[in-house]
């Protein structure tokens, strides 16, 4: 039941149940009022992490997984890295695909995107000389310690090796092959991977019976605990002088050279030993083929 009230002017007043809503409105409102500094989020302006895109020759798949990890542990920013052949990311940028930075398997890439001003000048960073050889499954009888003379093995049907015409890796094995003057003689027997990624895969398959891949691949884990690999001097081929460089159209170009100086660090350097990258002063010329 409710209650009506006249005030002094004759006008109804508000019932009591009236009155006692409107005060616990009243009430509510002015707790409310209380505590909203501490319900209410604090937006304190906190920096936002910045997202690195990056190119990488596919020899550094597993190389870069480790090395990437550590990176944005110790920045707190996001690497976002690809991989594929140095020749098609090449291809990419100059069509203005919104890479970052852009790692090669070779540096003629790198100056040709900086000839066509189409990177930071001066950005050019040689960080590591690669190196070739010949895998194999575990499983496969062909004797390596015969260097590319095992290759003429009949028992040996397919040989993968990485596209020339857009891996350097693949460059360098065809130049290997035809300096050690083998490569007439079994050139019906190569099969090509789109990079040298896909080479390897080709053997770990059994689509190929034996691969001319990077020693970084076969160095890695995967790879590693299922074959054996012979290193092919690094006579027989051009050096692999892989560059690193910063694209010009890039909008964390900061970010990039951050990410360039710390490749240059002696822990990331012995890192990067550790799967067979050497420095490019370091390549001189090797000796025979010895399987491991």
């Amino acid at each position: 039941m409710s209650y009506e009230t006249v005030t002094a002017g004759g006008k109804k007043g508000l019932g009591a149940n009236d009155m006692k809503n409107r005060l616990n409105r009243r009430i509510r409102s002015l707790v409310f009022a209380s505590i909203a500094p501490i319900l209410l989020p604090v937006t304190s302006p906190a920096a936002h992490a910045e997202q690195l895109t990056v190119a990488a020759a596919a020899d550094l798949t597993f190389a870069f997984k480790d090395i990437g990890a550590q990176f944005e542990k110790q920045t707190g920013e996001t690497l976002r890295i690809s991989y594929g052949s140095s020749g098609n990311f090449f291809a990419q940028i100059k069509n203005g695909a919104p890479y970052d930075v852009f790692f090669s398997a070779d540096v003629q890439y790198p100056e040709k995107l900086e000839g066509a001003g189409l990177s930071e000048p001066g950005s050019i960073y040689e960080y590591a000389a690669g190196r070739i050889v010949l895998w194999e499954l575990d499983s496969s009888k062909v004797d390596l310690s015969r260097g590319f003379g095992a290759l003429l093995d009949p028992d040996v049907h397919k040989i993968a090796v990485a596209n020339p015409e857009h891996a350097p890796y693949g460059r360098a094995a065809i130049a290997a092959l035809r300096h050690e003057g083998v490569y007439d003689r079994i050139k019906g027997k190569i099969v090509m991977g789109e990079d040298i990624a896909q080479t390897a895969q080709f053997v770990q398959s059994g689509n190929a019976d034996v691969g001319i891949v990077a020693l970084s691949l076969a160095l890695a884990p995967p790879m590693r605990s299922r074959g054996r690999y012979a290193e092919i001097p690094v006579s027989d081929y051009p050096p692999i002088i892989q560059a690193a460089v910063i694209i010009k159209t890039s909008s964390h170009k900061e970010l990039a050279r951050r990410f360039l100086d710390f490749m240059k660090e002696p822990p990331t350097v012995a890192q990067m030993a550790q799967f067979g990258f050497v420095a490019p002063s370091a390549i001189a010329s090797g000796a025979a083929m010895t399987p491991h």
